[in-house]
């Protein structure tokens, strides 16, 4: 593995073994640390990973930020994409980028990644932190919720195009997507997690049901499972005093992980 850097603003760039390089941003500090892991269709310069990374300037402590394969400023086209490629990503930042246990942040598909390198690398993962976390959401957020013409678009096409509330172009959703996630789908029995883990949902989240990070809470290992539910939040969670209370989850977190 190979990490380089162009000017100081710029990403470094971690090259993963195929070639292709995944752009992030570093801050150097105490551990544990933390790394926060963006959602579908979404990428680093999110208000929750900025606002964590300046949190952890603040109090000297070890960050990582990073964009998946196909989003933001790392190489390949997003189409190509798929749950596993995307986990791998995530895997190779823990494995080449950071050093010691790692709390990961996850947000929407991020806490799903989370949940599958905790599973590649439990001995790296001190605790997870999931916001609106959405493990199995290709499964049971697209694919079931799918008429039967978008179902026979897909099989036609190999990618149904999908009107989205986050942006003015559609989603593109591949076949290969929907397939490849079901070699990772995780709610349909217990989940062999141990480390301490923190979910933070908004009970008016249209794009991910609260009751999945209920459901999620019920099928992890772990007994220090702790579930927020704020009755007004949306899927983003992003206003300031969200972006406070996952910093005091943040900190509350290490608290626990640091004894």
């Amino acid at each position: 593995m190979t990490q380089t850097t162009t000017e100081p603003d710029a990403p470094r760039r971690l090259t993963r073994p195929d070639g292709a390089t995944i752009a992030y941003h570093a801050t150097a500090g105490k551990g544990p640390g933390v790394v926060f892991i963006h959602g579908f269709m979404s990428d680093m310069t999110g208000s929750k990973a900025v606002h964590l990374e300046a949190w952890a300037r603040r109090t000297g402590r070890a960050f990582v930020r990073f964009d998946q394969r196909g989003h933001g400023q790392s190489d390949e086209r997003f189409e190509d994409g798929t749950i596993g490629a995307w986990a791998d990503d995530l895997i190779q930042v823990l494995d080449h980028v950071t050093e010691g246990p790692q709390v990961l942040v996850g947000s929407s598909m991020g806490g799903w990644l989370m949940l599958l390198a905790a599973l590649a690398r439990p001995q790296r993962v001190a605790a997870l932190v999931g916001i609106a976390a959405a493990p199995d959401f290709t499964e049971e957020l697209m694919w079931s919720l799918f008429d039967d013409a978008a179902r026979a678009t897909l099989e036609r096409d190999g990618v149904l195009y999908a009107p989205t509330e986050y942006g003015d172009d559609p989603y593109p959703i591949t076949k290969r997507l929907i397939d490849e996630g079901r070699d990772h789908l995780l709610l349909g029995g217990p989940i062999p997690i141990r480390c301490p883990v923190r979910l933070i949902q908004g009970m008016k989240d249209e794009s991910v049901p609260w009751q999945t990070a209920q459901r999620l809470l019920e099928r992890l290992d772990s007994d220090d499972v702790d579930l927020t539910l704020i009755k007004s939040g949306e899927h983003r969670l992003s206003e300031p005093h969200d972006l406070a209370r996952l910093e005091a989850v943040v900190e509350g977190v290490l608290r626990r992980v640091e004894g």
